[in-house]
């Protein structure tokens, strides 16, 4: 009570009080002033006539010539003083008292406590208090959204634990929002979020006031920052436009800031969740129930009721349409003629092998692109390692050998004649080598060497059970196609085929010729 500082209507009500009767004890006990305050108060008064009550009672001038004119108390300098302007930079860059602390004592030996470096810090502050603005918004103009961390929910089906992030849309003027409890804050999560927030409201803002996360803003500017493609893709679809937050400065959108400590303080503790889904579905309920039907402490009104009769009317529709929403990259292309995304590959033509192009992937299609011209389309996959070719992408001999199967080269065996159906029959029969290649090679000696030669050459080679593509081509080097085989099985030369060995001849045949 002693250090105590009266206001001028606190002395005028005890000298009131004294005036009428009341003792320096009975005014103690009200509260209003100490005894030994009283006392002197008392003296000063007599002596200056106050306590009759035939005179009138001192204003607020003469009470504050009297008791307000006590010397002010000697202040000690503080121990930051000799380093003031550097701790005033600091401080202005945002640096953390302790930190300032610790940069003193180590750049300039500084052996003070924190505390002392703590008082003056305010001391600044106190002496240049900064003054704020609260923003005001229309109904339906602008809605703010944001990213908070969320709990760690373990599936009770797989067992697994996982992480989460909560996300937050706050429409400004009724303070109604949604929120959603999602595993990462990729471009595709923050572009879902979005579409399933307007669906939810069945409306669109005019504005949408964001912080600088990198799935929506790839480069933070205060007077140009650079908006993430599929991001500035889906504000036109939807018809918005994008409020880039300056860099460092949360306060601007406050009102989702505290929306998400709403949903953290209030919806997560105590809960129990079963899976992500379970999660997001209890969630809603408490947005419509519990948060919806709160009095707001700033508009003293329900969020949803000012939403229903208010702000829904003066939101935008949704399209009509909905916009694809889809992911840009830039990828580079392989030397198999592939790009990657997600784990996953997609073919583009060989032409391009090492070049840089952008791939836009949405829910269901991959479309890559070379500067403006679409090079190629694929179906979107999504299990990790799987790869989408289109034959037309690769090189000309690859492309060749992929369109030349086994069913092509009997086609083409059949065309050529039965010798050469049945060699190739016999070269796709092998149980341990492939042997697709070799039957390309047979078939294709019809162009230099023609279908009849061809023919001829199988027809030898499976007579000495030779069915080998080297066997064939020997054949038809050397012009061996041309000799004939009598009905015996006998060549001109008096070989035989017996159908043990590649040239053997029967011994009995042999000795009896």
């Amino acid at each position: 009570m002693a250090n105590r500082r009266f206001e001028m209507y606190e002395y005028r009500q005890v000298i009131v009080r004294m005036r009428l009767g009341e003792s320096d004890r009975a005014i103690a006990q009200t509260g209003l002033m100490g005894r030994k305050k009283a006392r002197g108060v008392r003296d000063l008064a007599s002596t200056r006539g106050w306590l009759d009550p035939g005179n009138e009672l001192p204003n607020d001038t003469e009470l504050n010539a009297c008791f307000g004119t006590a010397a002010p108390r000697a202040q000690m300098t503080s121990q930051v003083e000799p380093y003031a302007d550097q701790v005033k930079k600091w401080r202005g860059q945002g640096i953390q008292g302790t930190t300032i602390h610790q940069a003193l004592g180590r750049k300039y030996g500084f052996t003070g406590s924190y505390s002392s470096v703590r008082r003056f810090l305010q001391s600044v502050e106190a002496a240049n208090p900064q003054a704020t603005t609260v923003l005001d918004f229309e109904p339906g103009d602008v809605a703010q959204v944001d990213f908070g961390a969320g709990p760690v929910i373990t599936d009770v089906h797989t067992g697994e634990e996982f992480k989460t992030w909560v996300f937050v849309m706050v429409l400004a003027w009724s303070r109604h929002q949604y929120a959603e409890l999602v595993r990462d804050q990729k471009v595709e999560t923050w572009l879902g979020c979005h579409r399933r927030a307007f669906q939810f409201f069945n409306s669109v803002p005019a504005r949408v006031m964001i912080d600088n996360p990198k799935c929506a803003i790839t480069k933070a500017c205060y007077h140009d920052p650079t908006v993430q493609r599929a991001y500035a893709e889906c504000a036109e679809g939807y018809g918005f436009l994008i409020m880039a937050n300056p860099p460092r400065d949360p306060k601007k959108k406050g009102r989702v800031e505290s929306g998400v400590k709403y949903v953290k303080a209030n919806f997560f503790p105590l809960r129990e969740f079963r899976s992500l889904g379970d999660a997001n579905a209890q969630l809603t309920q408490w947005v419509l129930g519990t948060a919806g039907n709160r009095v707001h402490g700033t508009t003293h009104e329900k969020p949803l009721t000012r939403f229903t009769e208010t702000e829904r009317h003066l939101l935008k529709p949704l399209p009509s349409i909905p916009p694809e929403l889809a992911s840009w990259a830039k990828v580079k292309v392989h030397g198999d003629c592939h790009v990657q995304v997600d784990k996953c590959r997609y073919s583009v033509p060989y032409r391009l092998v090492g070049q840089t192009l952008w791939l836009r992937a949405s829910e269901t299609t991959v479309r890559i692109f070379r500067n403006q011209e679409m090079v190629a389309i694929h179906s979107r996959l999504f299990r990790p390692g799987s790869r989408s070719t289109v034959p037309e992408h690769m090189p000309p001999e690859a492309q060749a050998y992929a369109m030349k199967d086994p069913q092509w080269c009997l086609r083409q065996a059949e065309r050529i004649g039965p010798a050469c159906h049945a060699l190739i029959e016999q070269l796709f029969a092998d149980r341990v080598l492939d042997n697709l290649r070799a039957a390309q090679g047979v078939v294709g000696f019809k162009k230099r060497y023609g279908p009849a030669r061809v023919e001829a050459a199988a027809t030898r080679a499976l007579a000495y059970a030779s069915p080998l593509y080297r066997t064939v081509k020997t054949i038809l080097e050397n012009g061996l196609d041309q000799q004939t085989l009598d009905e015996s099985g006998f060549d001109k030369l008096g070989h035989a085929y017996t159908g043990r060995g590649r040239f053997s001849r029967d011994t009995k045949k042999l000795l009896t010729h």
